[in-house]
């Protein structure tokens, strides 16, 4: 399977909690931090929620 790069641009303050719920679930804390998932069903799900305040790339 092919895997992620998920990096946190913007700050999740001021979101809605549900936003923030999942910026944390995904495994993100300070912005311009990376963490490298699996790419599946649920983490694109993830990722659409808050795809205004995250890049997502190939990892290699």
């Amino acid at each position: 399977m092919t895997q992620i790069k998920i990096t946190l641009t913007k700050s999740p303050i001021g979101r809605k909690p549900e936003q923030r719920k999942t910026i944390v679930a995904l495994g993100l804390g300070k912005l311009n931090s990376s963490v490298i998932k699996e790419d599946s069903p649920a983490v694109r799900g993830m990722i659409n929620v808050v795809s205004h305040l995250v890049t997502v790339e190939d990892a290699k």
